[in-house]
């Protein structure tokens, strides 16, 4: 058990040590399995003979450490004389400690003059990663307008606190989050943050690790005065045995990582980043602008264009060529519902189904549904991993193509509309699974995953290689020209997609690829942010560029 503090001082000057209208009630309230408090029992012999004052007095002080030991801050609070700043206190107090149990011992009242009395108490929590703790008080009940309330100052909560300050825990050694080279993780979005007052995780790999990276449950954590605005300690009152956490390792690499983050600079719009080896799924960078939600890994959004990769994987299956012809109108009409290619292009007579991928043309994809039965488009979807239960080592969104309902729904689904949805990493892996011939889960934190997810169907090799053709077509005479005179022999598609109820409908703007000559596949993402090639294109071109340097 440690002790912070002693409250056993002297009696105050003139005073005799000789208390008199001592109530003679010995308390103690823990906090149950239930949530309640027991009161243990009374003791002394003159307690049918209390003082009148003390007996009412004490009845409000009672009321607020039962609260206090039942961890309900807001009605412990109800009990004093300034029920905001006791609630705010309190609540800061057992927010960062979280208790498993607190016992709290009151000790005599004494009167201090009419309308005042004072009572010490000594308070006992068990606190997770610090062990019990105990600390010696006294409150000040006072009389106004014939009631009786604790005075609430912050040194009656724990006699080292002054205002402005609050209790908290200081972590021992955490240990850090690590790129693939060993070395601390250089990005925020995806290492997250911690309290500096409790030393604990809040959000991202940070939270997700706490225990691995603090050393467990059982980490040895300092109770500690911290500053209530910055969570800063400005006072240690206990010592914590010393332990080590263990570092988190990840697939990050910090180059590729790099070169995303500069990619994303100047972009004024939220947007994301992901690299991924197709040969292993190992996650090589993850980049968001700008930070806090990781919507490179757990976004969910209209994939639009990108999608087609997809849809053409089926269309493929089906028998469909490159060289088969494949109109290209301005506008295609679904049971009073029409498509359009952007800003309104048609293809030639002539045109091909390459020519139709490579310029992403909406209203061939959305008229060839025709070839497709209802389950196609998710069967295909499943050849690339999407919509299965991934294990990352973090959380993700892996996607979801459901099966297809009426015409308008399989027509707009085509494009990746309607109810397809997807992140930033799943197209990444949709890039990848096309080089690589074979779905492979990406990886995050290697070490804590368990199993991960195996495609339920193999991607043809054929259609692979035809995929492959067309993606790099797509490059070199099609809609993904921004890469065109980039080393590496970028293959890529683009898109555009529509959300919301605007008019004219407001776009994400989105491009995926892989380097036929490296083992990368990568997938940029711009929310609100146009169009595929004219936007999200020169975002990748800077992507790829940084890294040939």
């Amino acid at each position: 058990m440690t002790r912070t503090d002693s409250w056993n001082g002297p009696a105050p000057h003139g005073r005799s040590r000789r208390r008199r209208g001592v109530l003679g009630i010995f308390v103690a309230l823990v906090l149950l399995s239930g949530g309640g408090y027991a009161v243990f029992g009374l003791m002394g012999d003159d307690a049918q003979e209390e003082d009148a004052q003390v007996a009412s007095a004490h009845k409000p002080l009672a009321a607020f450490l039962a609260a206090w030991a039942g961890h309900d801050a807001r009605k412990a609070a109800s009990y004093t004389d300034t029920p905001g700043g006791a609630t705010s206190l309190l609540t800061s107090v057992l927010t960062n400690l979280k208790p498993s149990k607190t016992t709290i011992v009151e000790g005599q009242g004494e009167k201090n003059g009419e309308g005042e009395v004072r009572f010490p108490f000594t308070v006992d929590m068990a606190v997770p990663g610090a062990g019990d703790i105990t600390w010696r008080s006294r409150a000040r009940v006072i009389e106004a307008s014939g009631a009786w309330k604790v005075e609430f100052t912050s040194p009656m909560i724990h006699p080292e606190l002054k205002p402005g300050q609050t209790l908290a825990l200081e972590g021992g050694d955490r240990a850090e989050v690590l790129d693939t080279n060993g070395d601390p993780l250089r990005a925020g979005s995806l290492v997250g943050t911690v309290d500096p007052a409790s030393g604990k995780g809040t959000s991202g790999l940070e939270a997700r690790y706490d225990d691995v990276l603090s050393g467990g449950k059982k980490a040895g954590r300092s109770l500690v005065v911290a500053d209530r605005q910055s969570g800063r300690p400005v006072k240690h009152l206990t010592k914590a045995a010393k332990t080590e956490g263990r570092p988190v390792h990840t697939t990050i690499d910090p180059r590729i990582q790099e070169a995303a983050a500069k990619a994303l600079n100047g972009v004024d719009v939220k947007a994301a980043i992901v690299a991924v080896n197709p040969r292993n799924g190992h996650i090589l960078a993850a980049a968001n602008r700008p930070g806090g939600l990781n919507r490179a890994l757990e976004g969910r959004y209209p994939p639009g264009s990108v999608f087609k990769v997809v849809t053409a994987a089926a269309l493929l299956k089906g028998g469909i060529r490159s060289e088969d012809p494949a109109p290209c109108p301005k506008f295609a009409r679904v049971d009073g519902q029409r498509f359009e290619n952007q800003e309104q292009f048609e293809l030639p007579a002539g045109s091909t189904f390459g020519d139709a991928f490579a310029q992403s043309c909406n209203t061939y994809f959305v008229n060839a549904r025709s070839e497709l039965s209802d389950t196609d488009l998710r069967d295909a979807a499943q050849a690339f991993g999407i919509g299965g239960d991934w294990d990352v080592g973090t959380t993700t969104y892996d996607g979801s193509v459901p099966v297809t309902k009426g015409d308008n729904d399989k027509a707009a689904a085509t494009i990746g509309q309607a109810r397809v949805q997807a992140s930033p990493l799943v197209m990444a892996s949709v890039a990848a699974t096309v080089k690589s011939g074979t779905f492979s889960q990406p990886t995050l934190v290697p070490d804590a995953v368990k199993k991960k997810y195996t495609a339920p169907v193999a991607l043809d090799g054929e259609v692979a290689g035809h995929l492959r053709e067309l993606m790099r077509a797509t490059v070199t005479k099609g809609s993904a020209h921004a890469l065109k005179d980039l080393p590496g022999q970028p293959h890529a598609k683009t898109g555009t997609a529509e959300f919301g109820n605007a008019a004219p409908p407001r776009t994400h703007a989105w491009m995926i690829g892989y380097q036929g000559e490296s083992d990368l596949a990568w997938a940029v993402l711009l929310e609100d942010g146009g169009s595929g090639g004219a936007d999200a294109g020169p975002v990748a071109a800077r992507f790829l560029s940084n890294l040939a340097r």
